[in-house]
């Protein structure tokens, strides 16, 4: 569609910036907290660039109010946050660590002192280890209660100081890097045990929002996806094929059994043929279909485009960690697809492409699939940014990217999406998981590397001026 006159942003819109616990808070074993899966598989050898890992992270659990001071000198609407279940209860469960949620209640206390709307994420990642110990984590359908009895927590003590929640955060993306790439804890490769364990997540988000709705009446809650529209690689109809594949493996699989509360069905019968479909017990389904989200939440980076693999073809391949550009190897699923560069498309130091009409099409094939407002819960730009004499970081690239991104943001909108908001990954710089902290993503510097925590100072880049002008406007001056 060529439009010849863009609606604008509606009033408030959420213009937002986002961070996750184990990337920004350190205080890894402070006051209280119990370890995550995160805190002792960073410090195996050769898991994570650098061996970088979170224990001091960007210091975020005793530097949140010089943050927050950052984000109302901006102008910032919206701050999208983890909570780390550990730091609530350290063995997953049993006795609730006051502490711990003190400091949640302290972080939202400011924000809305500061009339910023906080969008609180119930899980990004950081399970803890004792409930891994246990019982296998996610692989067994006892973290269902578990889980469910963490965030009744956060419901009844926040019903009434948080509107905008997050269940569960790229279950998609972290799940398959845990059990398909073997690069996220617990480290397994097999997609059997795959599927099942993202099962028992899918039961788990179902029963967090059931819950939600009978103690946070006012509220809107939904998961965050990690999507990557798919493409074709070319018209072959073998090409289109592997497309739609691509579509009902990487991304129908999840949004459909969120919002519909069902496995798309020719996926289902695939796996049913190969042994990997998930166990579903009577009463699964019913839980499923409580589970029907308030908006969909997305973090958009790139699209992917896909090819015909043969049964005997690519196998899954882990992603670049190291910002050399064009190590990217090709990675697939036999029998289904396999990935290749788009050459329409400019590129990252990490390879993702950089594709804004993309997240334009993404979001109205999610709009006209299932009829649900859209928050953007990430979308940014990771590079190598470089500090120069007088503390000036010109991260024009981030500006470019943002622009674009948002520029399409506001096409949709005209195309008739109901977008809720945007939030920037990052607001500071943090740790970028496997990346280490030379990643940079923040709209603010934070001078520390891998090895080296140095003094933590907080630098606004040439990005921080350029959204805080964007904001002021409401996106008009884009």
């Amino acid at each position: 569609m060529h439009h010849h006159e863009l609606d604008g942003f509606p009033q408030g819109f959420l213009w937002g910036a986002a961070s996750a616990a184990y990337q920004a808070e350190g205080a890894w074993n402070v006051d209280g907290k119990g370890p995550s899966i995160w805190d002792g598989f960073c410090k195996q050898p050769g898991r994570t660039f650098q061996g970088s890992n979170g224990d001091v992270a960007v210091d975020h659990y005793h530097r949140f109010r010089e943050d927050i001071a950052l984000m109302a000198e901006m102008g910032l609407k919206a701050y999208r946050f983890s909570v780390s279940w550990p730091r609530l209860y350290p063995d997953g469960r049993g006795p609730l660590n006051e502490a711990g949620l003190a400091f949640y209640e302290k972080l939202i206390d400011t924000l809305r002192a500061h009339d910023i709307e906080p969008i609180l994420t119930l899980y990004h990642w950081d399970l803890p280890q004792a409930l891994q110990d246990d019982y296998g984590g996610w692989e067994s359908r006892r973290i269902v209660a578990d889980f469910e009895r963490y965030c009744v927590t956060l419901f009844r003590r926040l019903a009434g100081k948080v509107r905008f929640w997050v269940s569960l955060n790229e279950q998609n993306y972290n799940l398959t890097n845990a059990y398909q790439l073997g690069t996220h804890p617990p480290g397994v490769r097999n997609r059997k045990r795959f599927f099942q364990a993202n099962h028992h997540a899918f039961l788990a988000n179902a029963g967090a929002i059931a819950a939600f709705r009978d103690l946070v009446p006012d509220g809107l809650i939904g998961p965050s996806f990690a999507y990557s529209p798919a493409y074709p690689a070319s018209p072959d109809p073998r090409d289109m094929l592997a497309f739609e594949n691509a579509e009902e493996f990487t991304n129908h699989w999840w949004l459909d059994t969120y919002c519909l509360g069902r496995y798309p069905g020719a996926a289902l019968a695939y796996l049913r043929k190969t042994g990997e479909a998930p166990e579903i017990l009577p009463g699964d389904r019913d839980l499923l279909a409580q589970g029907r989200p308030d908006f969909i939440g997305i973090n958009y980076y790139q699209t992917l485009t896909y090819a015909d693999n043969p049964p005997d073809g690519e196998t899954m391949r882990g992603i670049n960690t190291t910002g050399e550009k064009g190590t990217t190897p090709a990675s697939g699923v036999p029998g289904l697809y396999k990935t290749r560069p788009n050459p329409h498309v400019e590129t990252t130091n990490w390879d993702w492409a950089i594709d804004p009409t993309g997240l334009r099409l993404g979001l109205r094939r999610l709009s006209s699939r299932y009829g649900l407002p859209i928050l953007i819960t990430e979308n940014g730009l990771g590079e190598f940014d470089r500090l120069e004499r007088g503390d000036l970081i010109h991260d024009d690239y981030r500006i470019a990217y943002l622009k674009d991104h948002i520029a399409a943001c506001r096409e949709a909108i005209t195309d008739g999406v109901d977008l809720l908001g945007y939030c920037v990954w990052s607001f500071t710089d943090i740790l970028s998981w496997l990346n280490g902290y030379q990643k940079r993503y923040g709209l603010v510097y934070v001078d520390r590397d891998e090895r080296d925590p140095k003094d933590l100072r907080r630098i606004r880049k040439d990005s921080y001026f350029w959204y805080q002008k964007i904001i002021k406007d409401n996106g008009g001056n884009i």
